[in-house]
Order: C-alpha cells, then structure tokens, then sequence
C-alpha cells in the first residue's frame, strides 16, 4: 500500500480541477465473459445521456477492450499511449454516439495487464484531467477477479453485476462479490440480470445469489433489474451500434432506459470528495506504488 507522501504525490494537482458538481462513478463488471458485460455498459452510458447527463465510458478491461469495436470507432491512439507518454489523455477520447465520450484501453497488448507501479501512478494523473462538465463515468472493467478490477471497483462510488441464467455466470459471480467484500471491502452490489425470458426470470436470479451472499458474505445486494434477450441486441452488434441507438423500441433498449432511470437515481457522492476526485484519489490509494515511481 502506498505510503502518505506518496499518496499526495499521486494526487497532486487534483484539488485544482474546477467540477463544483457531483460525478457518478459506475464500475460494471462480472464474474466471468460472456455474459453481455459491455453491451451493458454501453447501453447504460447512452441511455443515461438521454436523461440529460453528460456521459463518459472508460474502457477498463486494459488488455481485451472492445467498448471502441462494439460503437464502430476506430481510434488512432488508446490508454496505452497515454501511459507511454505519447500524449494526454484528451488526446485519445473518442466522440461516440449522442455526445458519449469514449476512453479506449489496448487490445492484444498484455503489457497492460501487467502494469508497474509507475504505470499505475501514470493512469492515475491522466485521469485527474476528466472533463470538468461530467456527470456519470461508467467503468467497464475486466471479466473476472484481475487485481484491477477490485481498484476500480473499490475506487467507484457503484458497482454494477452482470449476470445471465448460466450456473457458471452465478458461480463466478459469487466469487467475484466475495473477492470484493473481503479483498477490497466493497459492501454493496448492484446486481443486474442480462439476456433473460422477463423481469420474473432476472429477480429469480437475483435471488439466487442473494440467498447464498447473505448465507456466507456480509455484503448487501440490490436487483438493479433484467435485460430481455432480444435478437435486436445482437443485430445491432454486427452493426456495430448500440441497440438503444438503432433500436429504441425494442424490448432491450426499454429495459436499458428503465435501467438508466434506475441508476439516475442512485446517490452522488458528497463534499468533499464529491467529484471524479473521488475516483482518482481513491484510485491512488489503492494501486500500487515503488520507491521509483515517480
């Protein structure tokens, strides 16, 4: 863990970011791939925008990212260049649809799932120059219990569970939850159902989980609701869009707006870290540090 000094080495400069308004850091993630994980995410990000929120997505499955192929952009420069010192994080924010701002990690590039320490503090410092006028940041983290999923998950203010009616899915994200609360004293989970025949068939899953959580954790878990399988979701994939943009009244891009509706009302972080400080500085408290990191 990082020493005191080094912690407001990382986060110097933070205090100067002008955001007087709250930022909603949502980390979704899931026990294993497959499972609909980004197409969630993505789908949250654009229908909170049509609730008038300003909106970024960050791509944080560092070695395996795809938020950028599954919106049909093609970015020139990703996180990985960013954390070379190739240029700054502004320099690699993609403009998606409906004003959504994208942050594309590397794919096929395993040096970044092995970041050093100095890495660490890198991504860190970039991200102490998020866009002042944000309203939510939605973390797609990793598949699976990866070291970098617990700090993201730890350092957002919600953490959002992607499961689907596989027993694996369950399994791995019982694992996942417990890796949270005992590693990383996440507490509460939003726990959303994806790829279901109706919202009976998701709270039933929920519940599923619930009773073994509540048997063997002390966690508290939330149905944040179900997603219907719907083959528009899968149409607007091999377009490379968002079923919510190509889609609206499809039985899986309302769900989404009621999932946007849902989440628009969770509770903002409060002073005094009561913006993407929250995130970062929380962030520098929980990744790594060496003596030589600078």
């Amino acid at each position: 863990m990082p020493s005191p000094e080094r912690i407001d080495d990382q986060a110097s400069g933070l205090r100067d970011m002008a955001n007087p308004r709250p930022v909603q850091v949502i980390a979704v993630t899931s026990g294993k791939g497959g499972v609909g994980k980004t197409t969630v995410a993505v789908n949250l990000a654009l229908s909170l925008i049509r609730r008038n929120r300003n909106v970024m997505i960050f791509d944080a499955d560092l070695g395996l990212a795809n938020v950028d192929v599954l919106l049909g952009l093609q970015p020139s420069r990703n996180l990985s260049h960013v954390l070379a010192g190739e240029c700054e994080l502004s320099d690699i924010v993609l403009d998606g649809p409906l004003g959504l701002q994208v942050v594309p990690a590397a794919s096929g590039n395993k040096t970044m799932t092995e970041l050093g320490a100095a890495e660490h503090v890198g991504m860190i410092r970039a991200f102490s120059a998020l866009s002042p006028d944000l309203d939510v940041l939605i973390v797609d983290t990793a598949a699976g219990i990866a070291e970098s999923v617990g700090w993201f998950s730890q350092a957002a203010n919600e953490v959002l569970v992607v499961v689907c009616d596989e027993p694996a899915s369950l399994t791995d994200a019982y694992a996942l939850i417990k890796v949270l609360s005992k590693d990383y004293r996440v507490t509460r989970f939003n726990v959303l159902a994806n790829q279901t025949r109706d919202t009976a068939e998701g709270r039933e899953l929920f519940e599923k989980l619930e009773r073994v959580t509540d048997r063997f954790l002390d966690v508290h878990l939330l149905f944040a609701g179900a997603i219907p399988y719907d083959r528009d979701v899968r149409k607007s994939a091999q377009q490379q869009c968002a079923v919510v943009d190509v889609f609206p009244h499809s039985a899986s891009a309302l769900a989404f707006g009621q999932l946007g509706r849902k989440t628009a009302q969770w509770s903002l972080p409060t002073a005094p870290s009561g913006n993407v400080e929250f995130f970062v500085e929380r962030l520098a408290r929980l990744t790594p540090a060496s003596e030589g990191a600078v």
